[in-house]
């Protein structure tokens, strides 16, 4: 765990100007009023033991309470949203604001504060069984709902 790393990620993409075309650098997603992150992934699981998956998304669950609960010594309280609205919009084909339309298929839940006209959001993903867990954060502009 590095709280530390992952804190000065998230300072640098705040300070960050929002590109005009959405694009993709290493881990980090860009585009027109967001950046999404993946501050750590996990190896996949095509045939992982049980209790290995546990083991891991278990300690991302960690990883993010700590990132949790300093953010909000530092930010006050999150707002907790639920993505599942968002993800049966999109599969109405019903528009999803970015980068809600992308989180929305593998982050089941948010942890978002609104700082210095724009949001910060922290969640924990898998986008399948196999799939490796992601702890990532977003930053957006437009409204976080």
């Amino acid at each position: 765990m590095d709280t530390v790393a992952h804190l000065a990620t998230i300072d640098l993409l705040r300070a960050r100007p929002f590109p005009s075309r959405r694009g993709r650098a290493a881990l980090v997603e860009s585009g027109p009023g967001f950046h999404i992150a993946g501050l750590r992934v996990s190896e996949e699981f095509w045939d992982a033991d049980p209790t290995r998956v546990l083991e891991v998304q278990e300690e991302f669950e960690s990883e993010l309470r700590v990132l949790v609960q300093t953010l909000t010594r530092r930010w006050g309280e999150p707002e907790v949203l639920q993505l599942l609205d968002h993800l049966e919009r999109s599969a109405m084909g019903r528009p999803v604001p970015a980068p809600l339309d992308t989180l929305c298929g593998y982050v089941p839940e948010l942890y978002a504060w609104r700082i210095d006209n724009r949001w910060v959001g922290l969640g924990l993903g898998q986008g399948g069984r196999e799939l490796p867990f992601q702890l990532v954060v977003a930053i957006g502009e437009e409204d976080v709902r």
